[in-house]
């Protein structure tokens, strides 16, 4: 290009910018150029100033296309400066040319902030709960333009600046405007449109050139392996759910059955050619295969964008932004709209607890440790070589809790699992003495989590009464899912991690060993109420080289087998909502990977669809027999038939509810069939075996009492039933 002509005026205009000053601009060093940039009054005129890279001339329009005045260049980088006819100032546009044509830029500069006072208070004060609207990118109208606001917090950098395919990726066009009270950075760019990549350029407080940010708030993100933001509307979803949403608020999610599919999305199924299903592909799979198989809700391991696929989603960098693994958000919207149409819950894993430390996140957002503690005893997870959020700090504690809400608003989630509670609750967690920093009390409780997760709970069960929040948390923290004005963490339930272990622990024993570890079985009863339980069979069970449940199993194949169905029916039978991993309703073989999906070819053989239709009467049986679920959080819906026959390894329990038919629960869990077996009954007369484990169509031997038993007084005065029981098999009787 040839050099273009330099403006002939030399007339020193009354507020014109000292050229030092105009170096800061062209440089990026300025920190303020709202002060400097737009349109600002001298003492008698108005004078518009612009920075447009690759201007050779520029005259100032008004918005409706009004000439107001050429501007005179008062650098060859492209910085313009003169009078405009304006009687106040208003935003502005600029018609700017150059060798190659002509266009027009409306003046970012030329507008006033959109953030007020009153957010400047709630931010400050950590109890700001409409963040999600406010923060990030958000297409808006104003002051008669139509552009996107951009906002982010970054108290301790010199200088913020939105970049993007709009600009050219140059940090010097669009530097933000600093709220100094919150530490947030604001600018409102006219004509950035839908479906833009852009990212933060931040200088630290030293002076340092930071890698370049995605926002925290953002709402839609690339595809990996790029990782930048991208601009976006509000989902555009007509809900068609209020039925479901109506039930669920009306009801006491504990007295309700609830049994969770839990779906890794990226491989539960693929595309032929191998490729992940998109949200619309898997609506038309997964969630007719969830209703046919009496699955309440579906929970999703994380769906927030997150870098690394081996992670699952539990390392995420993203946690606004539904993944673009699997399509637009609005897909996500669409999928959970068609689940609730046909009653079908849908859960989100949530990972509040810790995040990676890629560069482009949220690790030394504005060169200090902003989201995370500095000290590493208080700031890394050594388990997952993660950053620890800051929950002291009120706008990292005020950033969480609004994405609690966020899902729950504008995606219409059911419920939040929130993983790695434990890690939260313990300073000491998975650290030596030393390494860890105790509380002002001089514990190793941390005492932030602890007021994050209650204000949590209490905001969105207060907003969304409908809404389950479910903790994963492996230790006795006492009262997780007890109210917080009762001194609880306000979750509805708590993962039964304990009844996992031991459960597991006896099936991969052989049989004959069993009576030895009868406790295995009958110890979780002693604090089985003392918490809203989910049972969780969990994708932690079937990874790490811990095989599938199926393979966990003790013996031959037959019995491997065996054990499983009559796992599931106890399992089905205990009291606690239910939780099983994909693959695992079918007994998948191999342990489960998330690069490929599920083998569904199993469902040819006759065991495996065996298991599958197992796992849909257990899930029928429970859902339509309130005896089984209308107290399973409560000690009356409970009762020992039989705890201390280890010598056969039989145990034998009642479920009740009141106004209902009652369930016996019976297991047997010996390889020996055993006829004539007397089992204790509440009541005389018939009863009906509604389930059985071992009946053919689920690939068992197909023994058991021909669909009745009859209950009786017998010598002692008591009232039981003789019963036959097939060998490694579960069986229900409901009173008839």
């Amino acid at each position: 290009m040839t050099s273009a002509p330099k403006d002939g005026s030399t007339e020193q205009m009354a507020g014109a910018l000292p050229a030092e000053t105009i170096a800061t601009v062209l440089s990026g060093a300025h920190t303020d150029p709202f002060s400097v940039l737009g349109v600002h009054a001298t003492a008698k005129d108005f004078v518009a100033r612009c920075f447009i890279p690759g201007a050779w001339d520029v005259a100032a329009e008004t918005l409706s296309g009004k000439a107001l005045g050429a501007l005179t260049r008062r650098d060859d980088a492209g910085f313009f400066e003169g009078l405009v006819a304006l009687k106040k100032i208003q935003p502005v546009r600029y018609r700017a040319r150059n060798e190659g044509g002509e266009w027009t830029v409306i003046d970012p500069y030329s507008f006033g902030p959109v953030l007020g006072p009153m957010d400047d208070y709630y931010i400050r004060e950590g109890s700001h709960l409409r963040l999600f609207d406010k923060l990030g990118a958000h297409p808006i109208k104003h002051d008669g333009a139509d552009g996107f606001h951009f906002a982010v917090w970054a108290p301790n950098a010199q200088r913020v600046s939105v970049v993007g395919e709009f600009n050219a990726w140059d940090g010097r066009r669009h530097v933000m405007r600093l709220r100094s009270d919150t530490g947030i950075w604001e600018i409102f760019l006219p004509g950035v449109q839908d479906d833009m990549i852009y990212k933060y350029e931040i200088i630290g407080k030293n002076g340092e050139l930071l890698p370049l940010k995605a926002d925290p708030f953002a709402r839609r993100s690339e595809l990996r392996p790029n990782n930048g933001s991208k601009t976006t509307g509000e989902i555009a979803q007509v809900w068609e759910d209020e039925a479901h949403r109506a039930h669920w608020a009306s009801v006491d999610a504990r007295r309700q059955p609830i049994s969770i599919y839990e779906v890794h999305a990226a491989s539960w199924q693929r595309r032929d050619n191998g490729d992940m299903l998109s949200w619309d592909e898997m609506a038309e799979r997964l969630i007719p295969y969830c209703i046919d198989m009496g699955f309440t809700h579906i929970e999703f391991l994380p769906i927030t964008e997150y870098p690394f696929d081996p992670s699952w989603g539990y390392q995420t960098t993203g946690l606004y932004a539904p993944t673009a693994r699997f399509g637009e958000p609005e897909g996500f919207a669409r999928f959970v709209n068609g689940a609730h149409k046909v009653g079908l819950g849908v859960i989100l894993d949530w990972v509040p607890a810790h995040f990676p430390t890629d560069a482009h996140g949220l690790g030394w957002f504005d060169g200090t440790a902003l989201y995370e503690h500095e000290d590493p005893r208080q700031g890394f997870h050594p388990d997952w070589n993660t950053a620890i959020y800051n929950f002291g700090r009120a706008e990292v504690f005020s950033y969480l809790v609004n994405n609690a809400l966020y899902w729950a608003e504008k995606f219409h989630l059911d419920g939040l699992r929130v993983d790695a509670v434990a890690s939260m609750l313990y300073l000491d967690y998975s650290r030596k003495h030393g390494e860890w920093v105790p509380n002002e009390y001089g514990g190793n409780e941390n005492l932030d989590a602890v007021r994050f997760l209650q204000t949590m709970n209490t905001e969105v069960y207060g907003s969304h009464p409908g809404i389950l929040t479910i903790a994963e948390e492996s230790t006795s923290w006492p009262k997780v899912s007890a109210p917080v004005h009762a001194g609880g963490l306000g979750f509805g339930f708590k993962w039964n991690m304990g009844f996992m272990h031991d459960t597991l622990q006896y099936f991969a024993r052989e049989p004959i060993h069993r009576k030895h570890h009868h406790s295995d079985m009958t110890f979780g009863l002693i604090y089985a109420f003392s918490e809203n339980f989910v049972l969780p069979l969990s994708h932690d069970e079937v990874v790490h080289g811990k095989g599938s449940l199926v393979a966990k199993m003790a013996g031959d194949d037959w019995q491997k087998f065996a054990n499983l169905r009559a796992y599931y029916g106890f399992m089905w039978g205990y009291p606690g909502k239910k939780l099983l991993f994909m693959g695992q309703e079918f007994a998948q073989w191999r342990e489960w990977a998330e690069d490929r999906s599920l083998d569904w070819n199993l469902l040819e053989y006759p065991l495996h669809e065996g298991m599958r239709r197992l796992v849909r009467d257990l899930n029928g049986t429970y859902r339509n027999k309130a005896a089984l679920h209308g107290r399973d959080c409560e000690g009356e819906g409970f009762e020992w038939l039989i705890a201390d026959d280890s010598e056969n390894s039989v145990f034998a329990f009642l479920r009740k509810a009141p106004g209902e038919k009652m369930v016996a629960v019976i297991s047997n869990f010996t390889p020996v069939y055993r006829e004539n077996y007397s089992i204790p009954l509440p009541v005389e007369g018939r009863w009906k075996e509604i389930l059985n484990s071992d009946a053919e169509i689920y690939g068992g031997s197909g023994k058991g009492n021909g669909g009745i038993v009859k209950a009786s007084r017998n010598s002692t005065g008591g009232i039981s039933a003789s019963i036959m029981l097939p060998p490694l098999a579960t069986l229900m009787l409901e009173q008839d």
